[in-house]
């Protein structure tokens, strides 16, 4: 019997208050004011990891007193001109006008603060990681003025300077139990064991990315000068591919294929600063959750394959090659080719059996710390049904660059990888500057 939990959407106001501190205020206290005010190296007396070391303050009293800006130094210290005694920070570019505007209010609102701070590491970067950082804060800061108070409903955005046009619809948050039962036809080892997740809310592309919206990115280097005052030009882009990308595929209206994780990752970050949303790969959670679609059969439509063919392209029917992306019945969240047409990238490195740690019930992303293994999902156009399961798992692997010609390897580019692919979501919480940036650059160096 089919078991499916129906959830109805309904075009609702996300609720956020005036000021978001994760996104607006911890940025700029742990960026601007926590080198020098925390508890191992507190001058003046005072530490700013927490809430209450705020309102305790220092020697010269609370450092904030809720709901009163004026009598907030704080504030009152970040808002001195360059020169002045007591202007902090004593070095560096001054706080703008629109980081005092959302310190303002949200003292205003009773400083409501959501965990400690985290001291600063950039001391510890390379200089270009320093550079990325900044170039990640700066689109932050972008995200943060445009991305709030929205409708969690579907919604159309054009790429920037281009006529490509992507979909992006809601997916409710909700307990994903991920992994396969023991019983279910084609499953595998690395499918268990089976936990259950919380995950929050977040949009995702309604169809795979396809070339109309990559290609724009993929081949910025080659059209000459750009002007290096400008924050998307300062998103680092792929070298020129050495082959023609599709392989004879197709172009229009087709998946965009054989891009490693970290060109992926930094195409969502090149989006992000285009259209001041914050987009990134899904986590391997985040993707079999929004697949399932509150399914938890073999396949967002039930247990026989023999209707795969509504749904998806794979070997059966595929003509050997990618289809374009929308053309078979989405699943019941209204995602395209969540099964088949391309594997599709996530966040999390590959491991054999799903993690058990802690805080690995609530959101997991199991991080990549080296090169390989990395998990896609969803099979491809190349595919037998039982790799287009809502629980089956590929593990990256070195032998997708074998015909790249480079030495080293492309860290751009999975040559062997034609039936490999990606799509986005939008998370409806938006996170501090660090937790982009290590979305953003978690391939970095690895890749």
């Amino acid at each position: 019997m089919r078991r499916l939990v129906l959830v109805t959407l309904t075009a609702s106001r996300v609720a956020l208050p005036a000021v978001d501190f994760d996104a607006e205020i911890r940025p700029l206290l742990q960026e601007r004011c926590l080198t020098c005010h925390q508890a191992s190296n507190a001058l003046g007396g005072l530490s700013i990891e927490s809430q209450e070391d705020a309102l305790r303050g220092g020697t010269g009293g609370p450092a904030v007193v809720a709901g009163d800006p004026g009598a907030s130094p704080l504030l009152s210290r970040l808002m001195l001109p360059d020169g002045a005694l007591g202007t902090m920070p004593p070095t560096g570019p001054r706080v703008s006008q629109a980081e005092l505007s959302a310190m303002r209010a949200w003292i205003l609102e009773g400083a409501p603060w959501t965990g400690p701070l985290q001291t600063p590491t950039a001391g510890a970067m390379r200089a270009e990681d320093r550079a990325e950082m900044a170039v990640v804060r700066e689109i932050h800061s972008r995200i943060a003025r445009r991305s709030r108070d929205e409708d969690f409903a579907a919604y159309e955005e054009s790429v920037p300077g281009d006529d490509a046009v992507f979909r992006m619809v809601p997916i409710p948050p909700g307990t994903l139990v991920r992994g396969t039962p023991d019983g279910e036809q084609g499953r595998n080892p690395d499918e268990g064991p089976r936990s259950e997740v919380r995950l929050d809310g977040f949009w995702m592309g309604a169809r795979e990315v396809t070339w109309d919206e990559f290609r724009g990115f993929m081949l910025r280097s080659s059209e000459g000068f750009i002007d290096p005052d400008d924050l998307v030009a300062a998103v680092s882009s792929p070298t020129p591919p050495y082959m023609e990308m599709s392989f004879g595929m197709g172009i229009g209206g087709y998946p965009a294929i054989s891009m490693t994780q970290h060109a992926a990752s930094k195409y969502a970050q090149w989006l992000s600063a285009k259209t001041g949303r914050f987009y990134r790969l899904p986590t391997e959670a985040e993707w079999e959750y929004a697949c399932r679609a509150g399914s938890r059969e073999a396949y967002s439509f039930g247990e026989d394959p023999a209707s795969l063919a509504e749904h998806a392209w794979y070997w059966d029917n595929s003509g050997a090659q990618y289809q374009p992306v929308g053309t078979k019945r989405p699943n019941a969240w209204g995602l395209h080719d969540m099964h088949g047409n391309v594997w599709e990238w996530t966040l999390d490195r590959y491991e054999p059996l799903y993690g058990t740690g802690p805080g690995s019930d609530v959101n997991p992303w199991a991080r990549a710390d080296a090169l390989y293994p990395r998990v896609v999902r969803g099979g491809s156009w190349m595919d037998d049904a039982p790799a287009l399961r809502c629980g089956s798992r590929r593990a990256s692997d070195e032998a997708w660059k074998m015909q790249d010609p480079q030495l080293p390897k492309s860290i751009w580019y999975h040559t062997d990888a034609q039936w490999l692919g990606f799509r986005l979501v939008r998370p409806v919480r938006i996170p501090p500057a660090e937790e982009m940036y290590a979305y953003w650059n978690s391939a970095a160096g690895k890749e």
